[in-house]
């Protein structure tokens, strides 16, 4: 491999006992003779396929400890791994997180998407200006940076920001709902978590009917023993008495299908990947949570952790995968930390490694952050930045279940999905498909955020409405009147007030030429400029396209410049108008007929819809 190192770059010992810190039991001592004398190099462990995977956590580390990546942090990072550096300058520069250039030691990530948006975001960005001046530029003496950012998962609780904060004792922090006065206050490591509710139904008479959400509130998310004495690791022992094929067998009898979006069936998934002959099998958890308006995930990972942990066991256990993944968003600090810290608890117990529970199972996970890319949500992107390469997906096929993790087979599935397995197994798969409606089996977790009283995940069966989820939300605002609700996020659809009574299932949202998605329910009132809201969509998934193919790089640049042309001023129903949505439609089948992945294929989507069912940009509205 040739190796160019940058000239006369060396890292500082700040960054590399960053570095050191981060691969702790992943190093060996560098031979104290030969041409490595001086540099410690990765240890090749287990199916691991030599030492790239690292790279993500240590660009991390370097981040956390210096507020960017210098050319010496780079060049000793790659020494210790073996990457060629213009290769990990590719990878660093594909992250929103992760800075090739000097910042401060504070970075400030406002939420300025379509949840805060209408929740005061635009007036924290405003303040922010007044505050440190432009985006973008160093402030405060050289201590502090601000961008705008994003969805951050906060929906719930907006406006929201996201802190990174370099040093000795460098970490992120979550503010939400945040002020100008609290995020100076977060800089300081001086704010409290929230205390705004994130699930209200849990604290609600009827919370025992829950599924999903029973233990959200209820139990301890940092004690493994609180956990099991709620019931915790009673499906894991089940799933062991029952062996691996009454696993996928049950599964399969469940009808469970992926709630991130995509909907395939889950025991179709996992018996692909446990009959497959090439070895080893992996098995990840998807819990890079990014869509706008989505933050159930989120809830799971930081109330619940253990819950997925157990899952991803069973899993593991049934597709025959001995090493597992927990793939968290960078931007979910408290999340990554709880389930680092059931992963640990759960090792140290016997519920996780070479002989789980003591039956043989050998079962073991990793943690891993992403570092803000949409596009590593879907799941061979998210392979690749596992991997330690730029976070773009491949082709299929082959699929996943062929050659996905390290080119082995693998299964993946979201938290969500997951989560359900532990009843599954538990009460039988016939038991769980009795609840819901057809084929949507089971109890499903919206993200109901925008202008309603009481935001938050809500869990119900398949077949309620979306009128009864947006009342379980307390409905609009005294006085307001409903304009409209974009359901699955800015991967969705806008949804006409007159279309509120359709059944939340999966059939339903395909006759009515919508998506479930990821369980987004976005509401806006009559208060609401659903026209900039659609130009925000369309701005995010020109930033947040990857690049890789023409279609999508090309056409979410496109459909954005004609909504800001139309915008600008073409008169509705003239020529100049009837051919910008023209071409706005064009590129939208482009991108769907073209596109590598998902976020082509969706990217006109919510565009499409607002002009089609509302009436925005001068479309006629559908009757």
């Amino acid at each position: 491999m040739d190796l160019r190192w940058i000239p006369g770059a060396a890292a500082t010992p700040e960054e590399r006992s960053a570095v050191d810190e981060a691969f702790g039991d992943a190093l060996a001592p560098t031979p104290a003779t030969g041409p490595d004398r001086g540099v410690r190099v990765a240890r090749e462990g287990g199916a691991d396929p030599g030492n790239r995977h690292l790279l993500l956590p240590a660009f991390h580390a370097v981040v956390r400890r210096a507020g960017w990546i210098s050319p010496g942090a780079m060049n000793y990072v790659c020494q210790r791994l073996g990457v060629p550096p213009a290769e990990a300058y590719g990878v660093a520069t594909f992250y929103s997180m992760l800075s090739t250039e000097p910042r401060p030691p504070v970075a400030v990530h406002i939420c300025d998407d379509i949840a805060c948006r209408v929740a005061g975001g635009s007036e924290l960005v405003a303040e922010l200006e007044r505050q440190w001046g432009a985006e973008g530029q160093p402030a405060a003496g050289g201590s502090f940076v601000w961008h705008r950012s994003p969805c951050l998962g906060q929906c719930e609780r907006p406006p929201a920001a996201f802190l990174q904060l370099a040093g000795a004792s460098g970490n992120e922090r979550e503010v939400a709902p945040a002020s100008f006065d609290e995020i100076l206050a977060a800089s300081r490591h001086e704010v409290p978590r929230s205390g705004a509710l994130s699930a209200p139904q849990t604290q609600r008479p009827g919370r025992e009917t829950l599924r999903l959400l029973r233990r959200v509130g209820r139990v301890d998310p940092e004690s493994l023993d609180d956990y099991r004495a709620h019931g915790g690791y009673a499906a894991l022992r089940r799933a062991i008495e029952m062996g691996p094929e009454a696993v996928l067998r049950e599964v399969t009898d469940s009808k469970l299908v992926g709630r991130g979006g995509a909907a395939f069936p889950t025991g179709r998934k996992w018996e692909a990947v446990a009959r497959a002959p090439v070895r080893p099998h992996y098995f990840v958890c998807n819990a890079d949570e990014s869509e706008p308006g989505t933050f159930k995930d989120r809830v799971l990972l930081e109330e619940d952790p253990f819950a997925v942990v157990e899952a991803m066991t069973i899993a593991g256990f049934a597709t025959g995968s001995e090493s597992g993944f927990i793939y968290v968003r960078g931007e979910y600090p408290l999340a990554a930390a709880r389930v680092a810290g059931a992963i640990a608890q759960a090792r140290s117990r016997g519920f996780l490694g070479a002989d789980v529970l003591g039956h043989g199972v050998r079962f073991d996970i990793e943690l891993r952050r992403g570092a803000g890319a949409y596009i590593c949500g879907e799941e061979t992107a998210l392979f690749n930045s596992i991997e330690g390469l730029r976070g773009e997906p491949r082709n299929k096929p082959p699929f996943p279940t062929q050659e996905g993790l390290f080119r082995k087979p693998t299964g993946v599935n979201n938290v969500e999905t997951l989560v359900n397995v532990l009843d599954i197994v538990l009460q039988g798969g016939q038991a769980f498909a009795a609840t819901g409606s057809g084929s949507s089996t089971g109890t499903k977790l919206f993200c109901v955020s925008g202008q309603v009283k009481e935001r938050g995940v809500y869990e119900v069966p398949f077949g309620a409405t979306l009128r009864q989820l947006v009342d379980m939300a307390g409905g609009l605002l005294p006085g307001r009147r409903l304009q409209t609700v974009l359901l699955g996020g800015a991967a969705g659809v806008f949804l006409a007030p007159e279309e509120m009574d359709m059944p939340l299932t999966f059939e339903a949202a395909r006759s009515a030429g919508a998506t479930l998605g990821s369980g987004a329910v976005l509401v806006f009132d009559d208060t609401a400029d659903i026209q900039d809201l659609v130009i925000r969509i369309a701005a995010f998934f020109r930033d947040e396209s990857c690049g890789q193919c023409v279609p999508c790089r090309v056409g979410t640049v496109r459909q954005e410049e004609a909504l800001r042309r139309l915008e600008a001023g073409a008169p509705n129903g003239s020529p100049a108008a009837a051919a910008e949505l023209s071409l706005v439609a064009e590129i939208g089948q482009v991108m769907r007929d073209a596109s590598i992945c998902g976020l082509g294929h969706t990217a006109s989507s919510a565009v499409e819809s607002a002009i089609r069912k509302l009436g925005l940009f001068g479309g006629r509205k559908a009757k």
